[in-house]
């Protein structure tokens, strides 16, 4: 009986309502050995870059020929798990697991949480790619469709093939990450880092240990790669708008890294100068100029065809999504060319975004469910990015077909500018144009920094301006290398470090999938559940045997074979352990015992107190916004 009743730190793990990262007394710090282990990876690669750039670019390739050659299977299998990993936790017996504490109502209304979902699929990538990768594979075709090249059937392939590089797969890879990192920071307490997430797999220790610093320092250079290669991306169609806009001759490197430093500098003195509020209304300014940008090319483009694709494009990604999942390699060397060149790089990029976009995810996203999380999250943001390319791509290619040469009227990075030139207000849209990337740009670089502060600082919610501004800078400095490294093809230079850098946070991602499922094997809605279908059950076979038809149900006091936890240890430290609270001295506190926030000492080393009641609280629930 005594046993029945002092249940560990005294309630029942099945009871237990959850508990939220505020409500822990966490000390937040910067964490020595993973910033400055990076920092010093970071330095040497810049170092390297800049001092042999040669053998740089001959590593660089010879990574990218192993990786793609040997790997590529694995990311193409990853990108697929993660997938059907969601669909699973948001359609089995865990969806109905929210991502926060008991009858927590979401922190966002729904369409407020739709219209920061949007925005996380808004970036330089969508702008780069909107036109031009379409466009390449109206050009050039696509293994395994068996349409003509340049044929009105070729348009059709081409959206679908360029959807499936930009729909469910990476959205799916995101939600992982998304939703491991709000579950354990607001169902599970936990600082909000990759490295918590494998608690269950590792052990509390290990994820506070040489691993989990190790895990952190992954995801910080995946995210650094990653997000450097949308700057550099950037920064080449800036150039590029530049030249046909102003009618500038080539600009080259040096050009390209002028414009890096100048928005770089940007970025710098947002950082500085704590206008958190400002960038913000900043970035909803660049995401209604995005659409007003869409909307434009939909009126002024061949509107009938545009509706016309959006069914057929919409159908046709489902019915091929499968094929689409098996064109690797093992069908001959022109899917092994493709594959490599568009669809592992791609799965790469999507990797080393997804901490960065995952734990802006979820943020947004607490009190939601996982079925509804999974849900929208899934098909929202990816819906719209399938929109955005056929009305962009579409436009593109029917210009192609109807005599304008955008293929080859100079590069990738020109495309979205020759589309805008062949419709009315062509100087002012391309304008436009450059000034929604180079706003993403700095918005990107803010909010990437603040991601990896917040790694780099034990999962503190409002990164050291410091620290962020160093982040910058390296980002900054990444790109800039990714572009040397390419020589007069910049571009390929940043595809074969992003898709090299992102590996190692690959397997780490597919790690992760298994230890958040266990994760939800453990939590208080999945063990009551559980006592729920296994009291019914005993309870009607002993109601049939005893009473044969006539019995109804009642809880009462019951051992042995007819007891609803007769295999479950209610003292397992597995299921106990987790729902512990402390106070400032390690000493155990009652779970809903009020609690303040958590000390930072380096906050208040860095802020005076004007400075911080000045600083703006939104922030720390929003380090992302919607500028991914």
């Amino acid at each position: 009986m005594l046993r029945e009743i002092n249940y560990p730190h005294g309630i029942h793990p099945a009871l237990v309502p959850g508990i939220a990262v505020e409500d822990q007394k966490l000390h937040y710090g910067t964490d020595k050995v993973v910033f400055l282990v990076t920092a010093a990876l970071i330095v040497a690669f810049l170092a390297w870059g800049v001092l042999s750039t040669e053998s740089l670019t001959a590593a660089s390739t010879a990574a990218l020929g192993w990786v793609t050659g040997n790997t590529g299977w694995f990311f193409t299998a990853l990108s697929t798990a993660a997938v059907l990993f969601m669909l699973v936790v948001g359609f089995s017996r865990t969806g109905r697991i929210p991502l926060g504490m008991d009858d927590e109502k979401p922190e966002y209304s729904f369409f407020s949480w739709l219209a920061m979902l949007f925005a996380a699929g808004m970036g330089i990538g969508l702008m780069f790619y909107g036109a031009s990768e379409p466009l390449s594979h109206f050009g050039a075709g696509v293994p395994g469709f068996g349409a003509e090249p340049g044929s009105e059937e070729m348009t059709v392939y081409a959206l679908v093939q360029t959807a499936f590089h930009w729909g469910l797969n990476p959205w799916a890879m995101y939600a992982v990450v998304g939703a491991a990192v709000a579950y354990g920071a607001y169902r599970r307490g936990r600082p909000p880092l990759i490295s918590r997430i494998f608690v269950p797999l590792i052990g509390q220790r290990h994820a506070e240990g040489g691993l989990g610093r190790l895990i952190d320092v992954f995801a910080i250079f995946a995210t650094l790669f990653g997000t450097a290669a949308s700057l550099g991306i950037g920064a080449l169609q800036i150039a590029r708008g530049l030249e046909i806009v102003a009618g500038w001759g080539p600009l080259g490197n040096a050009g390209l890294i002028a414009i890096i430093a100048v928005l770089t500098a940007a970025f710098v003195v947002s950082a500085v100068s704590g206008v958190a509020r400002g960038m913000r209304y900043l970035s909803t300014t660049n995401l209604m100029l995005a659409f007003l940008l869409a909307l434009f090319v939909f009126v002024a483009g061949p509107t009938v065809l545009i509706l016309d694709l959006v069914p057929a494009v919409f159908s046709t990604y489902l019915q091929e999504y499968l094929w689409m999942t098996g064109q690797t390699g093992g069908w001959g060397e022109d899917s092994t060319a493709f594959a490599g060149g568009w669809t592992v790089f791609y799965w790469a990029w999507w990797l080393s975004w997804s901490p960065f976009v995952g734990m802006f995810i979820a943020k947004i996203s607490r009190g939601r469910t996982l079925r509804q999380f999974v849900t929208v999250v899934l098909v929202v943001p990816s819906s719209m990015c399938v929109l955005w390319f056929v009305v962009i791509g579409g436009t593109s290619m029917y210009l192609q077909r109807t005599g304008t040469d955008l293929a080859g009227a100079g590069g990738q990075e020109a495309a979205l500018f020759g589309m805008l030139n062949a419709l009315p207000l062509g100087a002012v849209t391309s304008v436009l144009a450059m000034v929604v990337v180079a706003i993403f740009f700095v918005t990107s670089a803010d909010s990437a920094s603040v991601v990896m502060g917040t790694l780099s600082q034990q999962g503190r919610p409002e990164a050291s301006r410091s620290i962020v501004v160093f982040w910058g800078l390296c980002l900054g400095g990444i790109a800039t290398v990714m572009m040397l490294v390419g020589g007069d093809d910049a571009l390929t230079g940043m595809q074969n470090l992003v898709t090299v850098s992102a590996l190692p946070f690959a397997v780490i991602v597919a790690f992760l999938m298994v230890s958040f499922y266990k994760d939800l094997r453990s939590d208080p809605s999945t063990i009551r559940h559980e006592f729920g279908l296994t009291a019914v059950r005993k309870a009607v076979i002993h109601g049939i045997e005893e009473h044969g038809d006539d019995f109804a149900l009642q809880v009462e006091h019951a051992q042995g074979a007819r007891a609803a936890g007769e295999t479950f240890d209610s003292h397992d430290p597995a299921v106990t352990d987790w729902y512990r609270r402390v106070d400032e001295n390690g000493e155990e506190i009652d779970l809903t015992a009020e609690s303040a926030p958590a000390r930072d000492p380096e906050q208040d080393r860095e802020q005076d107190p004007e400075q911080a009641r000045e600083q703006d609280p939104e922030r720390a629930l929003d380090p992302a916004g919607d500028r991914a």
